[in-house]
């Protein structure tokens, strides 16, 4: 149900984002690169404001630890960014949430680098192409960016949390410098 909202927002929002500023051939495409940006924003500065000793964290047992989100994140990133632009994830080590804040922030940095690199090689024309997604199912490639963009939703929501209930205030409510 979620994602079907996406569908229908950015389907929406997009044209209207793209007129505002002026035309684009891709509104589709260009509106999910303004959400990543922010995203990337937001996500590494989550990552920069945990201290190191509070990358295990985790409210309950059930839930991931700061640092496996981080690496999950970078992950996902990867997937999906290879999904919807066919071009193969930059070899590179898979990172755990045992690995150090730096190389878990290298490792998320280098997945949003990858991700605005992809987004770049896209256009609108390509998102009703097919791919095979998770578990192996068939989906457009619009399918990927969306599931991009509502996952850095999810784990930002999730990472502001743990930042909240260590005393500290998430990027996007940090006041303005």
């Amino acid at each position: 149900m979620r994602k079907m909202m996406w569908v229908a927002m950015l389907c929406i929002c997009a044209p209207m984002a793209a007129n505002a500023q002026g035309s684009t051939a891709n509104p589709v495409t260009s509106t999910a690169q303004r959400y990543l940006e922010r995203y990337t924003k937001n996500l590494m500065g989550a990552a920069e404001t945990m201290p190191e000793d509070k990358y295990g964290y985790k409210p309950t047992p059930a839930q991931m630890g700061f640092g496996q989100s981080i690496a999950h994140i970078a992950e996902v990133n990867n997937f999906s960014c290879s999904k919807f632009a066919d071009i193969p994830v930059p070899a590179g080590d898979k990172v755990t949430e045992k690995d150090s804040k730096e190389k878990l922030m290298a490792a998320l940095k280098a997945s949003f680098d990858y991700c605005a690199q992809t987004l770049a090689k896209m256009d609108d024309s390509k998102l009703g192409d097919p791919i095979t997604f998770f578990g192996g199912r068939q989906a457009p490639r619009a399918a990927a960016i969306f599931e991009l963009i509502d996952d850095l939703s999810d784990h930002y929501g999730q990472l502001s949390i743990y930042l909240r209930l260590n005393g500290l205030l998430p990027p996007s409510a940090q006041p303005k410098k």
